[in-house]
């Protein structure tokens, strides 16, 4: 285990990012792709589970409802990974 870690000088970017492409019209001049740049941060977020997090923010759950919450995501998590060993394995 390395205390010390060595950054890589020429990496500049650090945590959640985003690029930009620049894209080319029949024309030639160049465009922006902002909104495919917002699609891909989208998901990135939803990965990260921040949409959740806000959403659970909003409003006061009791202990009991967010454990009735945990346990049917957990169950929804096992039917998803039953369908695809399913669809991979054949049973």
């Amino acid at each position: 285990m390395s205390y010390f870690k060595k950054k890589d000088k020429y990496k500049k970017d650090y945590g959640m990012t985003v690029t930009v492409r620049q894209v080319k019209d029949k024309d030639g001049n160049t465009t922006s792709d902002v909104n495919g740049a917002i699609r891909v941060l989208k998901k990135k977020l939803m990965k990260e589970g921040l949409f959740q997090e806000l959403r659970e923010r909003t409003s006061h759950r009791t202990r009991g409802e967010k454990k009735r919450r945990q346990k049917a995501a957990g169950k929804k998590r096992w039917e998803r990974k039953l369908q695809k060993r399913k669809q991979e394995l054949g049973y």
